[in-house]
């Protein structure tokens, strides 16, 4: 298998609903991005993932058509919130089987307001086995959105069982808008204290709205090429890619355990074979964006990453090792939370932001003495996609 090379990313400004371009605008902002950063036109590119949630069929042809029209292969890629990392993780496959030497991946979502939905009410839903494991576990709640009712639940039963007070989920928000302050691309940057966080509206469980990602709209790209094709061309090779792993449901996620129901088990088996594929310890990394879709995902991912033991996140949290000064910096784009969440995109936006961190252009977001960093995207349904990039030479 041959060495992966992002040899470029690209994003456009996140945005909400109401002030957002439509799709294959935003689509072609960002890979329009990615193609100039990597130095390349488009036909160089010889295969190309598109990942969106909400859109019809061939929507990534439409998109990638108002940058040209090279005859190449289009694959459009649906794995909901982790949409946009299996876009990656199958250009990357293609890169290092050898089957292509520059493929593009990216990733857009033009959402609607409101709490995500489901479209398709005439078949057999995604998240039927969901439904009933989280009824059983915390009873029904009509007219509550799906994921707060999974993310809130799993959230109360991690604090149930380690004795956690809930209120400490809120410090979450606030390092993410801290975070997204110094990040253009980012929607919310306007700091709030926890009390803030904590008195705006109740949804579900230990979540208020503060504590919820929104929805929004956005697109990202990324370039990734074999190490022969960046030398024949010229391209930079200073980021490669090192390890990925993907993971799916197994009969343990709906067992009753709701941490498991979203997905704690996924993320932790893909880290765990990112990390003995690499060989490297979660010691050494100094970087990650995690699937911060609800505060207490963020909590859950400590652990399910490795950064912290079980049942320590209380006291991670406390002692500032999630943010600058501390072990490990998580999300210094200020995370769904903050950034945004297109689903599409937040794959590949997570995917650009470590890129930048590794080449030191992260600006006033950069974290000091970067070589590894880690990219956690996952996607009810489900699929968790774990990403390990490091910086070369």
């Amino acid at each position: 298998m041959d060495r992966v090379t992002v040899a470029g990313v690209g994003m456009v400004p996140f945005s909400t609903p109401s002030r957002s371009d439509s799709y294959d605008v935003l689509a072609e902002g960002a890979v329009k991005a990615a193609l100039a950063d990597a130095g390349i036109e488009l036909d160089a590119v010889q295969q190309a993932y598109a990942g969106y949630v909400y859109g019809d069929s061939t929507s990534g042809q439409n998109a990638l058509y108002r940058v040209g029209m090279s005859g190449i292969p289009v694959v459009n890629v649906n794995n909901n919130c982790s949409t946009g990392s299996s876009a990656l993780f199958l250009a990357r496959q293609a890169v290092a089987s050898g089957a292509a030497d520059c493929v593009l991946a990216f990733g857009f979502e033009q959402m609607q307001r409101g709490a995500l939905k489901q479209h398709w009410d005439d078949r057999p839903s995604a998240f039927d086995r969901f439904d009933e494991v989280a009824a059983k576990v915390q009873g029904e709640h009509a007219g509550v959105p799906l994921a707060p009712r999974y993310f809130g639940g799993a959230g109360a039963a991690y604090c149930e069982k380690y004795g956690m007070d809930p209120a400490v989920f809120a410090q979450i928000s606030v390092k993410a808008r801290r975070h997204a302050a110094n990040n253009p691309y980012a929607v919310f940057t306007d700091a709030v204290t926890v009390e803030e966080v904590l008195a705006s509206p109740q949804i579900f469980g230990p979540l208020t709205r503060l504590q919820c990602c929104p929805p929004t709209c956005g697109a990202g790209a990324a370039v990734l090429v074999s190490e022969e094709f960046a030398r024949a061309h010229g391209l930079r090779t200073d980021v490669a890619i090192a390890a990925q792993a993907m993971t799916t449901d197994t009969p343990a996620s709906f067992d009753g355990d709701l941490t498991r129901l979203v997905g704690y088990d996924m993320t932790a088996t893909a880290a765990r074979q990112v990390y003995e594929t690499a060989g490297v310890a979660p010691e050494d990394i100094a970087v990650v964006e995690l699937h911060d879709c609800f505060t207490t995902n963020e909590v859950l991912s400590y652990e399910a990453l490795g950064l912290t033991g079980e049942g320590t996140a209380e006291k991670f949290i406390a002692d500032g090792d999630n943010t600058y000064g501390g072990r490990v910096v998580t999300n210094p784009s200020g995370g769904l939370l903050s950034k945004g969440h297109p689903l599409g995109a937040t794959g590949l936006a997570q995917c650009a932001e470590l890129v930048w961190q590794l080449r030191g252009d992260a600006g006033a977001r950069q974290v000091e003495d970067v070589s590894l960093a880690l990219q956690h995207n996952i996607g009810l349904g489900g699929a968790a996609v774990v990403t390990l990039y490091e910086k070369v030479g």
